[in-house]
């Protein structure tokens, strides 16, 4: 419900649709920026299932922070038993409240209600009724494909027009070491074109003057943070660092459109990204590069790294978010590199 639709003399309370559909809009627009939502199908469908919910809640005044487990499970019923149909349902109807609850409750720095996650690891029937592996597993690189983009992004011959920029040129560096921060920092398109030189950190590394960390700032509904670089990615960052500074490009931004500073439009980026991509071999370079972070992500999580941990990396405001990547380590032929 948009706030030009809303009564002026709404009760702004959990029990109201206003709290209803300000928890799912900020849930839904932090998917969005981190690429695990991309299909707008994907969108109307979970839209369509929280409205049904909410629209019932309000209906019986229930707020949304006081939903109970009884409350969530006679809703469920409602939708017509317990059919293998209403098991799917319900599955991703849980699974949806328990990431948005989770999600109000990090922003506004308040106790999670675990309703839904509990009810559904109780429930058997629906509890597994996924596990025939309907939801999409996130897009990422197989340990091979990424060890071959890896080398190829490192490689200073494949500085050609192909990968979006004339040979050797400035512009085509930093077209490959914008990529290679988005495999080896997890970095998103939109963290590309907010990094700032500033962000790099140098001090401390392990090599000395080799960048091994990362300060971004917010943007968006991402919060600023910190994320650390792979070896191999820092040092292409250390070569278009010093590239930057003896041509004297202007600004504070770390990948600009021009040497007079000028900001990366987001079409350009994504259209240098795919290109980059698209001549390094990677399979299906469209959307490519949200590939490349759940990637690092994989990679991360492989190592041993906590959920927490990784997802603070990312700017993921809810460790829960990282849930799916497990049906992916679990797999023996989803070796990530």
């Amino acid at each position: 419900m948009s706030s030009a639709n809303r009564d002026l003399f709404e009760e702004p309370g959990s029990a109201s649709p206003l709290a209803y559909d300000d928890a799912f809009d900020a849930w839904l627009a932090a998917r969005e920026d981190f690429g695990v939502i991309r299909e707008q199908s994907s969108v109307a469908v979970y839209r369509s299932m929280w409205a049904a919910l909410s629209a019932w809640c309000v209906g019986r005044a229930l707020a949304l922070d006081a939903l109970k487990a009884e409350h969530l499970e006679a809703y469920l019923l409602s939708r017509g038993g317990t059919d293998e149909l209403s098991a799917r349902y319900a599955w991703r109807l849980l699974t949806l409240v328990d990431e948005v609850l989770s999600h109000r409750a990090r922003v506004n720095d308040l106790p999670r209600n675990s309703v839904a996650l509990d009810l559904l690891m109780a429930t058997p029937e629906w509890r597994f009724a996924n596990a025939s592996d309907k939801t999409p597993l996130p897009d990422h690189l197989h340990a091979h494909e990424a060890k071959a983009l890896v080398s190829w992004l490192l490689d200073p011959a494949n500085g050609s027009a192909v990968a979006g920029a004339p040979a050797h040129t400035w512009q085509a560096l930093r077209n490959r070491t914008a990529v290679a921060l988005q495999l080896g920092a997890g970095l998103t398109p939109g963290d590309i074109r907010a990094a700032v030189v500033d962000g790099i950190v140098c001090v401390g590394a392990k090599v000395a003057g080799l960048p091994w960390k990362i300060r971004l700032p917010a943007h968006g509904s991402i919060p600023a943070r910190e994320a650390p670089i792979a070896p191999w990615a820092g040092r292409l960052l250390r070569t278009w660092l010093d590239t930057r500074c003896a041509l004297q490009i202007s600004g504070t931004a770390l990948f600009p459109a021009a040497r007079s500073g000028r900001p990366w439009g987001k079409v350009a980026q994504y259209t240098a990204a795919k290109a980059v991509l698209a001549a390094a071999g990677v399979p299906e370079a469209e959307g490519g590069s949200f590939k490349l972070r759940h990637t690092f992500a994989l990679r991360q999580l492989r190592r041993g790294t906590s959920a927490d941990q990784v997802a603070q990396w990312m700017g993921l405001a809810d460790a829960a978010a990282l849930a799916r990547y497990r049906r992916v380590l679990l797999a023996p032929a989803a070796e990530v590199v």
